[in-house]
């Protein structure tokens, strides 16, 4: 398959769009001040203990305060607090050594939260799930931190492997090589990528992991208050490190910034990937160039067209959400109902999997299907779904279709919904509900090229608008309306075509790419 990554950079967002064989997958829009992230390590201090949940509350400087439950406390959780308690006190701080330190019983899985957390107590936490809605962040005490081949985990002193690395010789190879490698009370967890990695690749990531976590250590020493202490990395390099592979075979930035960032950090993850990254500097927005945002704005409505006229309708609750398949016209074709409905389902199935993904939907997702008699076919479809959700790196469950063509699917949530409004003012009455009378525009637009030509001495001029304004400006071969002007007002004219613009939108550029009519 074939990758590409598209990161558009603006001044008070990023936004990072994944195309599979030119197809969007998953889109992503940031903040640029955003401060709470998964996987970010806090020092949180314990505000509320709810012993009717069994767990507690966490200050850690979100406007809302963090839930931890008993159960993720984790075994070493003793040690852990132990650890922090020796850290910060002043008298022993010189004494403290990570690897010799002595391991603490570990946590009971059948206790009470107060027996082993008050109010106003300092613990170390991450962030496994941002605020969703009215609820705070969820936090977890069983610290990791995330590499490109492998996870390390202070005081789990243990050797994991991913389920996906098939080969027992190699599943054998990896697990020495990192146990000769790996520092006393740390463990690893082997993720996928480390297949057929040599020992020199992981000891130098090893390193860098255990690196950032002293790093943390020496950010409790001195901590008395919540902060955090380790953030994860940013969302593209985040990105770049799952999903990597040998199917990427381009990355595209628009900033040179973040382009310098991006091969960076490629250059250590994989330097043999470094050439892929490449700095766009064309003159069309780069998610028109490459045609994601004509797929933002169709696949993030209430209705998400499919081929052969189906259709899927999507509504989101607090509680979950709801995909119904319609198979609009194909149902007056000349095949029977039983191979329309399946036809459609699976072709379905293929758009609610992307949608998924795309929307970074989670909790519960209920699709309504078509109702199909054949078993085989509910089977088929199953079985279809299952296979398509194999490339998304949420957990997730899928169940068979029930009797009414009901199929429930859980998704593991750790942010908010991604949306999108594709919904626009109107572009001729800016919502007035009056409009000017919509002949004028190209005068409109012929008023703007004659004032910069002639009262402003602009002689190279590019005028960005509507792809079907751009067709009716430069329609014939000798005989355009951008050929006209370009006579009449003596300049150079081009004409640019920008899909992100409404109808009656337009842009003047002079000849450094400078917006005029501002």
């Amino acid at each position: 398959m074939n990758n590409e990554l598209v990161i558009d950079v603006a001044s008070s967002e990023i936004s990072i769009a994944l195309l599979e064989d030119k197809k969007l997958v998953e889109f992503t829009k940031e903040k640029g001040n955003i401060q709470h992230s998964v996987g970010d390590i806090y020092l949180g201090r314990v505000k509320r203990i709810m012993p009717a949940l069994n767990a507690a509350f966490v200050d850690v400087g979100h406007e809302k305060d963090a839930f931890i439950h008993y159960l993720d406390l984790g075994l070493h959780f003793k040690t852990f607090s132990q650890f922090l308690s020796d850290v910060s006190n002043n008298t022993r701080r010189k004494n403290v050594n990570f690897s010799r330190y002595r391991m603490q019983p570990i946590l009971e899985k059948e206790g009470r939260i107060q027996d082993v957390l008050k109010t106003g107590q300092l613990i170390i936490v991450q962030l496994v799930k941002e605020a969703i809605s009215t609820k705070g962040p969820r936090l977890t005490a069983e610290i990791s931190i995330a590499g490109r081949n492998l996870v390390l985990i202070p005081f789990a002193d243990k050797v994991s492997l991913s389920q996906k690395i098939s080969s027992n010789e190699e599943r054998r190879r990896l697990k020495r090589l990192v146990e000769s490698i790996l520092p006393p009370n740390y463990g690893v967890i082997v993720r996928t990528a480390a297949e057929g990695k040599r020992v020199v690749i992981l000891d130098g990531e090893l390193k860098l992991l255990i690196k950032r976590w002293e790093q943390c250590i020496e950010q409790m020493k001195t901590a008395t208050n919540p902060k955090l202490l380790a953030g994860e990395v940013s969302r593209t390099t985040a990105l770049l490190r799952d999903l990597l592979n040998g199917s990427f075979n381009s990355i595209h930035v628009n900033d040179e910034e973040t382009y310098h960032e991006v091969k960076d950090y490629i250059s250590t993850i994989a330097p043999e990937k470094e050439k892929i990254v490449k700095l766009y500097d064309g003159n069309v927005p780069i998610f028109d160039q490459f045609s994601i945002t004509k797929q933002v704005k169709g696949s993030f409505g209430k209705i998400v067209s499919l081929k052969g006229s189906a259709y899927l309708i999507i509504e989101h609750t607090e509680a979950l959400h709801v995909i119904d398949v319609n198979s609009g016209i194909r149902a007056k074709n000349a095949n029977d109902q039983e191979t329309n409905a399946l036809e459609v389902n699976l072709t379905a199935a293929e758009e609610v999997a992307r949608q998924l993904r795309l929307r970074d939907m989670g909790g519960i997702i209920v699709v309504d299907f078509i109702d199909m008699n054949e078993s085989s076919n509910r089977q088929m479809l199953f079985e279809k779904m299952g296979s398509l959700m194999e490339r998304d790196r949420a957990k997730h469950n899928i169940l068979p279709l029930t009797k009414f063509g009901l199929m429930q699917i859980t998704r593991q949530r750790v942010r908010p919904e991604m949306q999108v409004n594709t919904s626009e003012v109107c572009p001729t009455c800016n919502g007035t509900g009056k409009i000017a009378p919509p002949i004028l525009f190209d005068i409109t637009l012929e008023n703007q090229v004659a004032y910069y030509a002639n009262e402003k001495g602009g002689k190279h001029l590019t005028l960005r608008v509507h792809p079907f304004v751009a067709a009716y400006l430069t329609k014939g071969l000798f005989s355009t309306i951008k050929g006209k002007w370009a006579r009449k007002y003596k300049c150079k004219l081009e004409v640019e075509s920008c899909s992100s613009f409404t109808f009656l939108e337009y842009e003047l550029l002079d000849k450094k790419g400078e917006v005029l009519n501002t």
